[in-house]
């Protein structure tokens, strides 16, 4: 499967790296020497891209069942029993998926709490003593410390734990394998990098993290561990195939979600919306197990650290954003408020996306000088955000408490709270300092309070918004592992809040909720979802009542901002390289066939039912494709005269692979039995891609022998005419999540060939196909324009 380069590739790939994709063959395309008409390059790319923060080589995964005789028998010969097992093992694993993710969320919750907030009162006690330099020296040692910890672990150790990863496991629900992304070493750092970069106070969540953490979890508990370390259990035989571990990773990301915010039903919808590109029932049940299993955990955590035994943990519930003690009373005037903000929202979340792209794109030129200046990058950010949470609280002026409020609870230096006194005398509060001396969790707390109208002053809540901008920016893309959900929400709750003091003369809609609206049209307005985020936000804060004006202002956050610009996870998508198969193609795919794709490679490389070794070797040798055609001549159909030569079916480099491993050879040339087969392999053998032609020796006499390729060829591979657009033949490629795509003649002759060509995925990327016929992108640019 080759690599997928478009626009945004182009300018993030090192040059170095784009080098490199000139060296190398493309796997499973091939340039032509003659240019057909109307075309001046070949279709292919290169087949690199970024995945987390390093150039791999990528590949396909194989989500269609092969169907060859092993796997004919091996599915005929399962008793009742197994299916039994079979059955028995997904429900265990969705268990396991989510008890194990609900653990290690609530041990990051903890860790993460504890940490930030122990600091954030150390730095608090330096302040009461007037010793500001000191306090300034602690809180920036200790983050510098913290993000150190965090930056060195993913630059040494795992670079595929930086980011969020939730880019990288959309292409992997895609069909996209991305190179050790759900390892052990990754899922271990990103744990302690996510402990230590969110503690160290950087402009970044746990939340992105945790769906690569469940997903790493799901990934390790299908192939029975790290892959030094597997365990051989006969039952995990059945998962050993991308179709089943592509389930189980969806479950994972699922429960991760649902761990971020405990929210059972968002986790699965988000899953279905957001990352999963097949999806079916029976998953949707399965997904659905795996989160509430994860409520269950939290559920008991939480009961134990609410007597105290956690620390500074543990002082909520399950809902995290309470906001169910307002009354939302709300009339027809109220719903022009609530359209400025999804407007604002879909600007402001566009523009967003469009200046963290620039930025990402800067920050992939910095992080090919080295590991060093990775890590000073992180530090320079850790050091600028320490200044601008410490620093800017001096600004503001102190506010005197609410005369109706006791003195314990106006003001506070505790952990939370929403009136903290830094620097202020006794009976006065700092609004600026409780937002930006708290655990993030704290802070949106804080601006989603309600009944709160005269705690935080305009000048603070704009100092706040325009601050966590610009730490938003610039935090996203270091070597820490990182998350976009809390920056996006801090942003926006705090323009709601804005605007609802602005509007408060003219609605009655508590401004507080006016931030949980800021907030989800913020990010609607970046990540595109609208069912997901609106069930989050309805299990964050508890509250029905905001049902319709929060749908309301998701649809017209994500209309606003899909006239601009795509995504934020697609703008990464594409500045990573990963090829990922859109739902829907774009327009001008309908005016070119499959078969003049077909057109813009060499002929496709066919091997015959029983081949000779020396054959087999030398198309590995010379050619990087991962599938071929397998045909036969001379084939008699039950009715009619013999035609020149038939398709048998596809088979696979590694299935190849494994035949010359075992050699597998026959002296003559001669069909083989049934019995033959299964002596010699099993289905869980043809499962491993590990092989490469290199490490396979084969000597001059076993080339003069032969193959018997027909027990291990799918013999039903999927096929098109030739005369199929492009448009229908990607709706098919992606959704049946196919590797290979044969295409065939409209009609058959002795002459003709029988099979015409081969598409993968990069041949259906939009890019791709605009390279090889230019003149497609004057009829692009015009539906565009229109």
């Amino acid at each position: 499967m080759a690599e997928h380069s478009n626009h945004h590739a182009e300018a993030a790939i090192p040059q170095t790296m784009q080098e490199t994709g000139t060296e190398e063959r493309d796997p499973e395309s091939i340039s032509l020497q003659q240019p057909l008409l109307k075309r001046n390059r070949t279709l292919s790319s290169t087949p690199l891209a970024m995945v987390g923060a390093k150039v791999s080589h990528i590949e396909s995964l194989d989500y269609e069942i092969n169907e060859n005789d092993l796997f004919k028998h091996d599915w005929r010969s399962r008793s009742k029993v197994q299916v039994l097992q079979y059955v028995f093992l997904k429900w265990i694993l969705a268990c396991l998926v989510g008890l194990l993710t609900g653990i290690i969320a609530t041990l990051i919750n903890l860790a993460v709490e504890n940490i930030a907030g122990y600091k954030l009162l150390a730095a608090v006690s330096f302040i009461e003593k007037e010793r500001y330099l000191m306090g300034f020296i602690f809180i920036a040692g200790a983050n510098l410390l913290l993000t150190a910890i965090a930056s060195v672990l993913c630059v040494c150790f795992a670079p595929t734990a930086a980011g969020p990863g939730i880019p990288e496991i959309k292409a992997y629900l895609n069909g996209v394998d991305t190179p050790n992304m759900f390892g052990a070493t990754t899922m271990i750092v990103k744990i302690f990098g996510s402990i230590g970069a969110v503690s160290a106070g950087l402009d970044l969540g746990k939340e992105g993290p945790l769906v690569h953490i469940g997903s790493c979890i799901a990934s390790l508990l299908g192939q029975g561990g790290p892959d030094n370390y597997r365990i051989k259990w006969c039952w995990l035989r059945y998962f050993n195939n991308d179709r089943d571990h592509r389930d189980l990773i969806t479950c994972g990301a699922a429960s991760g979600v649902c761990a971020a915010f405990r929210a059972p039903v968002g986790g699965v919808l988000f899953a279905l919306e957001e990352v999963a590109t097949w999806w079916r029932s029976a998953l949707l049940w399965r997904t659905f197990f795996s989160t509430a299993i994860v409520v269950v955990v939290l559920r008991a955590f939480i009961e134990i650290c609410n007597s105290g035994e956690c620390g500074l943990f543990g002082k909520g519930g399950l809902i995290m954003f309470d906001v169910s003690t307002v009354t939302v009373t709300y009339n027809a005037w109220d719903i022009i408020p609530v359209a400025v903000i999804g407007i604002i929202g879909g600007v402001l979340g566009s523009l967003y996306n469009y200046l963290l792209h620039k930025i990402l794109r800067l920050y992939n030129l910095i992080n090919q000088k080295g590991k060093v200046l990775k890590i000073l990058l992180s530090l320079t950010v850790s050091l600028f955000t320490s200044g601008c949470l410490y620093g800017l609280p001096f600004l503001v002026e102190c506010t005197p408490c609410d005369s109706s409020l006791s003195e314990s609870a106006c003001p506070t230096n505790e952990g939370s709270g929403n009136y903290k006194k830094f620097n202020c005398p006794d009976g006065h509060y700092n609004d600026l300092a409780t937002l930006l001396l708290a655990t993030n969790d704290d802070a949106v707390r804080n601006i989603f309070s309600t009944n709160t109208s005269t705690e935080y002053h305009p000048l603070s809540l704009l100092i706040f918004f325009v601050l966590y901008c610009i730490l938003g920016l610039f935090t996203f893309g270091i070597a820490v592992p990182s998350g976009l959900f809390l920056p996006i929400i801090l942003m926006g709750s705090a323009y709601g809040r804005l605007l609802g003091i602005a509007m408060q003369s003219y609605t009655s809609i508590d401004q507080g909720l006016f931030a949980v609206l800021g907030a989800a049209s913020l990010m609607a307005g970046s990540m595109r979802m609208t069912v997901s985020l609106c069930v989050i936000f309805l299990e964050l804060t508890n509250n029905l009542l905001l049902l319709p004006i929060t749908m309301l202002v998701l649809l017209i956050a994500k209309t606003v901002g899909d006239s601009f610009n795509p995504s934020i996870y697609e703008i990464i998508l594409h500045l990573k390289g990963l090829p990922f198969l859109e739902a829907h193609p774009e327009p001008w795919m309908r005016n070119l066939t499959v078969g003049e794709l077909a057109d813009a490679k060499l002929p496709v490389v066919t091997l015959r039912g029983i081949e000779k070794v020396d054959r087999i070797v030398e198309v590995l040798r010379n050619t990087t494709h991962n599938g071929f055609p397998v045909v036969e001549e001379g084939v008699v159909p039950p009715m009619g005269l013999a035609v020149g030569a038939t398709v048998h079916g596809l088979i696979l480099r590694a299935h190849l692979l494994q035949v010359l491993k075992k050699k597998w050879f026959l002296r003559e040339k001669r069909r083989t039995e049934e019995w033959e087969v299964r002596e010699k392999f099993t289905s869980v053998e043809l499962a491993e891609r590990e092989w490469k032609i290199e490490e396979v020796a084969v000597t001059k006499d076993e080339m003069e022998m032969y193959v018997d390729l027909h027990p291990l060829t799918n013999r039903t591979p999927y096929t098109v005419m030739e005369g199929m657009s492009v448009a229908k033949a990607m709706v098919l490629f992606r959704q049946v999540g196919l590797r290979h795509l044969l295409v065939v003649p409209n009609y058959e002759a002795s002459r003709v060939p029988p099979v015409v060509g081969i598409l993968t995925r990069q041949d259906l990327i939009a890019y791709n196909i605009l390279n090889a016929f230019p003149h497609l992108a004057k009829s692009a640019g015009r539906e565009k324009g229109s």
